[in-house]
């Protein structure tokens, strides 16, 4: 019997969650995703020390954000070389409530890319946070044939809100959503009762998954952020998983059967529902969610946070 990953990738195409190129070559996923914490995670480690160096030899006059740009572009078009799929690369999270800007930073990263003679329309993708200011560049964007990957996604009015602006993809975020509900319940939180399937973080992206197929939705749905192997399971049959090395390892190494539960048969048979268009009810459904509130924000703050680490290493 094929291991655990072996089985999911007959399911599910699956994505790396990392910067690092050994780990990426190591396990052959279809596509791979980056992010500010993990290019800073990256960089910090000696093998990759020598790209950091290499942008500040050549473009040291250049301004740090532009460099920074050309550091995470280094980064995607090595990972492009291992590889058959996409790499998603991200726009500054300091820039996630300003339209224009975003959709300026993206056409640079993309110029950077085909600098570098990659197909961009076939191999990347532009993350961008899921806030009203982030999703309405993207829909310019992929009207420009820019693919885009919205990212930092908890709550079903953001899922909506990117369908509705046809994004070419979205990162749900598994594992926070469950931090915030274990955090929340304190004392009375049941590990077991709230596994697998129950998990919060599993129950919403298979109702984002649902939703989006009842629908006819093209965008991909992509879970991400995952605490655990039995997250990853509960998702078999999603469009995309994107994946920690270290949860690939563990996968690799599970010899038990995986059943892929999700499927286009299994949303038609979900209940149905229905989400309102336009910003105001785009806000006032993300402010009545707590948990898609307060884990969109500190999902920012913590991707501003090390974009500011990545701009002073480079000043460094």
């Amino acid at each position: 019997m094929n291991n655990a990953l072996e089985q999911l990738k007959k399911a599910t195409t699956v994505v790396a969650d990392t910067g690092d190129f050994q780990s990426i070559a190591a396990f052959l996923p279809q596509d791979a995703t980056t992010n500010p914490s993990l290019i800073l995670k990256a960089v910090q480690k000696p093998q990759y020390l020598p790209l950091l160096e290499q942008v500040k030899l050549k473009y040291g006059h250049e301004p740090i954000e532009l460099q920074t740009d050309r550091l995470l572009v280094v980064f995607g078009t090595q990972i492009l070389r291992i590889i058959p799929g996409r790499v998603s690369t991200e726009v500054d999270a300091r820039l996630s409530f300003d339209t224009e800007a975003t959709i300026a930073r993206a056409k640079r990263i993309v110029s950077l890319y085909k600098a570098e003679g990659v197909d961009t329309e076939k191999r990347l993708l532009i993350k961008i946070a899921s806030t009203w200011e982030g999703i309405q560049a993207a829909k310019l964007l992929e009207a420009e044939g820019i693919r885009c990957n919205l990212t930092l996604l908890f709550s079903p009015i953001q899922a909506h809100a990117c369908a509705q602006a046809g994004v070419k993809l979205i990162s749900p975020f598994v594992g926070r959503i469950y931090d915030w509900h274990k955090k929340s319940a304190g004392n009375s939180w049941d590990e077991a009762a709230n596994a697998g399937v129950n998990d919060p973080g599993v129950r919403s992206v298979r109702r984002i998954y649902a939703y989006f197929k009842q629908n006819g939705i093209r965008t991909e749905v992509m879970g991400a952020s995952f605490r655990n192997a039995a997250q990853i399971k509960a998702l078999a049959g999603c469009d995309l998983l994107t994946i920690s090395p270290e949860l690939l390892a563990e996968l690799r190494a599970d010899d038990s059967t995986l059943n892929a539960e999700l499927n286009t048969e299994w949303a038609l048979a979900q209940p149905r529902e229905t989400f309102p268009d336009g910003e105001a009810a785009f806000r006032f459904e993300l402010n009545a969610d707590a948990m898609g509130t307060e884990k969109l924000a500190e999902g920012i703050r913590a991707f501003v946070k090390d974009s500011m680490t990545l701009d002073e290493l480079l000043k460094a």
